[in-house]
């Protein structure tokens, strides 16, 4: 599967930014859904993830209640909604994909799971 990430940008402290990862090439909803960051200097960490029913979402804890991971399997999409935005969140975001798990229930948090990547999209926070 071929993904693409868009919607990156720059942004003030406390502004908003959705990004969105469109899949082709494969059955979307054989596939488990993760965004992922990484700031310079740091590893590559996990942000959200969800099922490929999109049922079941993850986030990590300085995460939740400001980002928000949907999927719309009409547009072979996934999406992450940020809110609230800080310097912190300054990094360029990944989508990823794992084909298989459980249709309901699992999402993945570990990067290595993953078979797919996009190519990354830029968030900018300025204070």
């Amino acid at each position: 599967v071929q993904l693409q990430a868009s919607g990156g940008g720059l942004v003030q402290t406390g502004g908003s930014l959705r990004l969105s990862c469109k899949a082709s090439g494969r059955t979307f909803s054989d596939y488990a859904m993760g965004w992922f960051r990484q700031a310079p200097g740091k590893e590559r960490e996990v942000v959200a993830s969800i099922s490929r029913s999109g049922s079941s979402t993850y986030y990590v804890d300085s995460m939740k209640g400001r980002f928000t991971i949907s999927r719309d399997k009409t547009k072979n999409t996934v999406y992450l909604q940020m809110n609230s935005l800080k310097p912190d969140d300054t990094a360029v975001y990944y989508c990823a994909a794992h084909y298989g798990g459980s249709y309901y229930t699992d999402y993945y948090t570990d990067s290595s799971l993953y078979d797919y990547w996009g190519q990354g999209t830029q968030v900018t926070v300025s204070s």
